[in-house]
């Protein structure tokens, strides 16, 4: 019955970010249920998902409390067009989002996606400045090593290679600060030096370029498909500054690390600062259903709002937009933020990760253990001290994620960054089981 699964799969199936010849000797695995931290297969192996599936999963599978909101959402109505109607989940998620984000941030644009997410985001920024007047204001800033989607616009301000390359030809041509990624900071800096430092950059990008930028986009202190690379929250607070000097828009992209993952609720609010356009996905539904939405304050809104002859209005459309089932879903996930001390519990559990990953600090291959809230980033290389690499083509990260399956541990490393971005429900047994897992694969992908 598995073995049929799977060649079915591989027969049908286009896997994403995915070589697929790579699965002539690594079989997809068919997963049959998930309860929990954990995911069983169809002979009844478990694996423990220390990546949360690709982050989104944030109160472990089969969450009852979620499920059963989502089960009497389907007993009312399943979806309805956003366009002309509305619904109760919609408004009310609304409201709770525009209530628990950074102040100043009024209205919510719902959207399928973190790519969607971002995508309304970029455009409301350009589209703002010409209803404004101001159609010489068209050009985007990113940072060097940023992910922020793979749909076109997103990609655009993307930077990793891996990603970007292949579509270049296809895509707008953003200005690009340096990184304040703190991996590369200079021996005896501290992060916030380092930051800080970096900055000047981005101001003088600022600067020169002022009456054409519309805006910059930022993942908030984790690069996290930059292979979690990590920054102090003080760029965050003098960029804010920049922007409003320089009257270009902030857009936090806070897809990834949103909804407690970097030990606060919104990874902005480490730094005090509200952006002009927040985009939010992943775990805002906790792992049940597909939704994003971008949050604009009243003055970007208000650029909008005319008569309809004007032309003006923001004509961004998906089809799912604010889906009632997921919209009940992500209320219910924000009732547990509220009733069960997340956040506090979280930062019980960042505590005891950074406990259990000091065997790995000293190893000889690794090169860095960094860590925000519960994203937890081990850096490998080839020579842990000099942090001179290992060759891409040796792919070390996938002998540990195949290690770590065979140890019923999903891991699924970036290149050679293993990383753990586990659901919140996870205890301290189960944290061990994932670091030991990790060190293991380590010890066996590098002597290979």
């Amino acid at each position: 019955m598995v073995e049929n699964q799977t060649n079915r799969d591989v027969s049908a199936v286009w896997h994403p970010c995915t070589q697929m010849k790579d699965h002539e000797d690594l079989p997809p695995i068919a997963i049959r249920r998930g309860k929990g931290v954990w995911l069983e297969d169809n002979n009844g192996k478990r694996y423990l998902d220390a990546i949360s599936s690709w982050w989104v999963n944030l109160f472990g599978h089969g969450n009852l409390r979620i499920g059963r909101a989502v089960r009497r959402q389907m007993d009312r109505i399943e979806h309805v067009m956003l366009a002309g109607f509305t619904h109760k989940p919609a408004i009310q998620l609304a409201e709770r989002l525009v209530e628990l984000s950074p102040p100043g941030l009024t209205r919510c644009f719902y959207s399928d996606n973190g790519s969607t997410a971002v995508e309304v985001a970029l455009k409301m920024s350009y589209h703002y400045w010409l209803n404004r007047g101001r159609s010489e204001k068209r050009r985007f800033v990113c940072l060097a090593n940023a992910y922020h989607g793979e749909t076109l616009g997103a990609l655009s301000v993307g930077q990793v290679p891996l990603y970007r390359k292949t579509y270049e030809p296809l895509l707008l041509e953003p200005l690009v600060a340096p990184s304040p990624d703190c991996y590369a900071r200079k021996e005896g800096d501290t992060p916030e030096q380092h930051s800080r430092r970096m900055f000047s950059g981005m101001e003088a990008l600022l600067e020169r370029y002022k009456d054409e930028i519309c805006a910059v986009i930022v993942e908030p202190l984790v690069q996290c498909a930059g292979y979690m690379r990590m920054y102090h929250p003080v760029y965050l607070s003098m960029l804010r500054e920049a922007c409003d000097r320089f009257q270009v828009h902030l857009i936090a992209d806070e897809v990834a690390v949103g909804f407690g993952r970097t030990g606060t609720m919104f990874a902005c609010e480490q730094a005090g600062i509200s952006p002009d356009l927040l985009c939010l996905g992943k775990g805002l539904t906790g792992g049940f259903m597909t939704l994003a939405a971008t949050l604009a304050g009243d003055e970007i809104y208000r650029a909008f709002y005319d008569d309809y002859t004007e032309l003006n209005a923001f004509l961004h459309s998906h089809s799912y937009t604010g889906n009632p089932l997921a919209c009940s879903a992500a209320l219910a996930s924000l009732d547990i933020f509220r009733q069960d001390s997340v956040l506090e519990n979280n930062r019980h559990l960042a505590e005891l990760m950074a406990e259990e990953a000091k065997d790995i600090e000293g190893h000889p291959n690794v090169a860095d253990v960094r860590q925000c809230g519960m994203i937890m980033a081990i850096e490998l290389a080839r020579d842990g001290k000099t942090r001179e690499p290992f060759p891409w083509q040796e792919r070390h990260g996938r002998r540990i994620y195949r290690h770590a399956l065979e140890h019923g541990v999903l891991l699924r490393p970036l290149g050679d960054v293993v990383y753990f971005m586990p659901p919140y429900v996870i205890k301290p047994a189960q944290v061990r089981q994932m670091m030991d897992a990790a060190l293991e694969g380590i010890e066996r992908a590098v002597a290979d």
